[in-house]
C-alpha cells in the first residue's frame, strides 16, 4: 500500500491555501508533531520503517553466536498511535520476518537465519488537528485472551454469515497493557459483550484493539528492549526505528466539514 496526496489537498496547496510539510522522527518512542497557533494540520500518510532491524537468529546444528528468539520476536508486532487532545487513532503493524539457508559444507548441516524486514510500510491516513499531535511507537510482544464465548444468533451476527449460532468459543476478550489493568479490547464490542451473555464488563473495556504502556504485557519502547538485549544496540541506527509523517498545513480555523 501507498498513500497520494489527496486531490483537494493538492489543490489548496497548488492555490496556497496550504503548506506541504514532512516531520521525520524516530530512536525515542514519543515525540510531538507542533502546529502553529491559529493553524491546523491534516496528516494525510506516513512512511514507517520498523525498529528490529540488523537483529538476527540463527536456528542450526553448528555451533554459532545466537539472539535468543524471544529478543526478536518483541519486533514482529509494532504500533504507531496519534493523539490529538480530543481522538486517539491506533495503528499495529505486522513486521516481515526475512529467513535464508546456508549450508555449511564441513559439517554437512544447514543453518537457518531470521532477521526483522525494516522496509518502509507507507500508509494512508487522514487525521486533523488544531494542537500539537502526540506520536507514540512501541513494541507489543503480548495480547493475552482473557474471555472466550458462543456467540448467539441475533439482528447483528445472523447464522452462517458471522459466527452467531455457530457454537464455536470466540475470543471475545483480549487484555493489552498492565496486567493488574489492562486495556481489555472486546468484542464484538463493549455493548455487546453485556448483550451476548459474555459477563460484566471488566474494568477498563475499548472497541478497538491497541496496547498501553508496560515493559511486560504492553507497549515497550524498542530502546527499552534494545538496551535490554545488548547496552550498544540503541547506537545502532539500522536497529531504530524512523516514521515520516506527510502533512499539510493551514493557516486558518479548522472547518466543520472536513471529509
Amino acid at each position: 500500500m501507498s498513500w497520494q496526496i489527496p486531490t483537494q489537498i493538492e489543490q489548496d496547496i497548488i492555490a496556497g491555501k496550504a503548506k506541504y510539510q514532512t516531520f521525520q522522527t524516530g530512536n525515542g518512542g514519543q515525540s510531538i508533531l507542533q502546529v502553529p497557533a491559529n493553524s491546523y494540520a491534516v496528516i494525510f500518510g506516513y512512511d514507517f520503517s520498523p525498529a528490529g532491524g540488523g537483529l538476527f537468529i540463527t536456528d542450526n546444528q553448528v555451533t554459532v553466536a545466537q539472539l535468543n528468539p524471544t529478543a526478536i520476536r518483541f519486533f514482529e508486532t509494532q504500533q504507531i498511535s496519534f493523539y490529538t487532545g480530543t481522538d486517539f487513532y491506533p495503528f499495529i503493524h505486522h513486521v516481515n520476518v526475512e529467513t535464508s539457508q546456508t549450508f555449511v559444507a564441513a559439517a554437512g548441516l544447514s543453518s537457518f537465519s531470521f532477521s526483522i524486514n525494516n522496509s518502509p510500510i507507507a500508509r494512508q491516513v487522514y487525521i486533523t488537528s488544531t494542537n500539537d499531535v502526540t506520536i507514540t511507537h512501541g513494541l507489543i510482544q503480548t495480547a493475552t485472551p482473557a474471555t472466550t464465548g458462543a456467540i448467539p444468533v441475533t439482528s447483528r451476527t445472523p447464522g452462517f454469515l458471522t459466527y452467531g449460532g455457530s457454537a464455536q468459543l470466540i475470543q471475545a476478550q483480549t487484555n493489552y497493557g498492565p496486567g493488574a489493568t489492562p486495556l481489555q479490547f472486546m468484542q464484538p464490542s463493549p455493548k455487546d459483550f453485556q448483550d451476548f451473555g459474555l459477563g460484566l464488563l471488566p474494568g477498563n473495556p475499548d472497541n478497538q484493539a491497541f496496547a498501553t504502556p508496560d515493559a511486560t504485557n504492553g507497549l515497550i519502547e524498542a530502546n527499552v528492549h534494545l538496551a535490554a538485549i545488548a547496552a550498544d544496540f540503541p547506537r545502532n541506527a539500522a536497529t531504530n526505528y524512523y516514521l515520516c509523517l506527510h502533512y499539510a498545513i493551514y493557516s486558518k480555523t479548522i472547518p466543520e466539514q472536513r471529509g
